[in-house]
């Protein structure tokens, strides 16, 4: 069986959804920006509750956690059965281990795309996006056993801390990995998703990445979200696509909560350049 998978992971509302529009929209080579509805089709979410229903052969209860546990392996082996090179699986989990089950596990794994976000403007958007207020936003991203409890359609997701989850990506892996920050993708696209390309072993065509990132940006993505909406919006969430800016903590964030996030993720703030 092939080690066929790439990862494209991060913590909630940090630059994944943009990365695969990116790569779906290089990949295909499209003369105009690919549908955001199409890009599911060009990495697939490791929670998506169908594909559990598919390995059991039946409708699953999702909130039914050991089991959707005990299926994962299943689930990992059908992705990599079609034998292709490259299947690029979308994930927000960290790489955990619930109930002794290896969730991002070697045997299936061909590298990996970590991209990471400053929590103090990350944390806006995952308020936004779950339809929290800031205080509740920075208090599950500080909470060693935050999750997504299963929902209709999606099963269990285990996040961590922020500074949890960038570690257990960022550690030793025997794949080849790359980590990204999300606002060295903002600042130069065309570096930083050429690393993406060559991750994956795919050759950078000047004129095509220039194209993928002129599809991929910002304003194209709102502004097919307001024509056509978008499938992946959470139903607590108004837009799935913000600003796509940095440094909005700055005014959007309460001193305080910058300050509990400050002083929970420090250490790692400071390792990845988003404190002196």
């Amino acid at each position: 069986m092939k080690k066929s998978i790439v990862w494209l992971a991060s913590y909630p509302k940090s630059g994944n959804t943009w990365t695969r529009v990116f790569l779906a929209n290089y990949l295909m080579n499209a003369s105009e920006p690919l549908s955001i509805n199409q890009v599911h089709n060009f990495g697939m979410g490791d929670s998506i509750a169908r594909t559990y229903d598919m390995v059991a052969g039946r409708k699953i209860d999702v909130n039914d956690i050991p089991l959707t546990i005990s299926l994962r392996d299943k689930v990992l082996r059908a992705i990599v059965a079609n034998n292709a090179d490259v299947n690029f699986v979308k994930t927000h989990n960290a790489r955990v281990s619930p109930e002794g089950v290896e969730f991002i596990p070697d045997k299936y794994t061909r590298s990996a795309i970590y991209i990471m976000r400053n929590p103090l403007d990350m944390v806006l958007s995952y308020a936004r996006h779950y339809g929290i207020d800031n205080a509740e936003a920075v208090k599950r991203i500080t909470h060693p056993d935050n999750a997504n409890a299963p929902v209709d359609g999606t099963v269990v997701q285990y996040l961590g801390t922020w500074a949890g989850h960038v570690k257990s990506w960022t550690t030793f892996a025997p794949w080849p990995r790359l980590v990204l920050r999300y606002e060295d993708l903002l600042d130069d696209p065309h570096t930083h998703f050429s690393k993406v390309l060559d991750l994956i072993g795919v050759p950078v065509d000047a004129e095509r990445l220039d194209r993928a990132i002129r599809f991929s940006s910002f304003d194209e993505l709102s502004k097919q979200e307001d024509t056509q909406g978008f499938i992946e919006r959470p139903k607590e969430s108004t837009k799935f696509f913000g600003k796509g800016q940095k440094d909005q903590w700055k005014t959007d964030l309460e001193p305080e909560l910058a300050d509990t996030i400050r002083a929970a993720f420090g250490d790692t703030m400071k390792r990845y350049g988003y404190l002196e």
